[in-house]
């Protein structure tokens, strides 16, 4: 490699040959991805993509290509249901949904009113006294609700 041309020339290469390895991950994540195709059509794909590489890699994107976008958008939602489904499985429940509950265990005597006006509170986000939101950057708010007595905030 002597000439401004030769590194020209070697670049271009690397990065054909990186843009091939990215559609070959491709190719082969949307065949084994698509269920419709059978075991052996599956593994005559795989040994055409090693024997003859970037004939196979064209017709299968030319044959396979409208599928390959379908496949993929439907896999993309699919995972952003499940994301969606775990983030409101973790998240806990809404305040309605809190103060709700708070509200039936008061009526099956469970709690007291006072017990039900705390909860009611925490729910709603307000402090110990009922006044005020616990809002970001507030000492509430940096601290799990469910283990915090009110009252011993101000004396932190």
């Amino acid at each position: 490699m002597d000439t401004f041309w030769d590194y020209l020339w070697y670049t271009i290469l690397v990065f054909a040959f990186v843009a091939y390895l990215i559609i070959l991950f491709q190719i082969l994540t949307d065949l084994f991805r698509d269920h419709t195709v059978s075991g052996i059509a599956k593994a005559a794909w795989v040994i055409c993509l090693v024997i003859f590489p970037y004939i196979t890699a064209l017709v299968y994107l030319v044959a396979r290509g409208k599928g390959m976008a379908e496949r993929a958008q439907h896999a993309h939602v699919e995972a952003k249901q499940a994301a969606d489904d775990y983030i409101r499985q973790v998240a806990g429940k809404s305040p309605a949904e809190q103060i709700a509950d708070a509200k039936a265990l008061l009526d099956s005597g469970t709690i007291d009113a006072t017990e039900f006006a705390q909860l009611k509170a925490r729910a709603l986000g307000h402090n110990g006294s009922g006044t005020g939101n616990a809002g970001p950057g507030s000492p509430q708010s940096n601290v799990d609700q469910g283990s915090v007595d009110p009252g011993n905030l101000a004396a932190r």
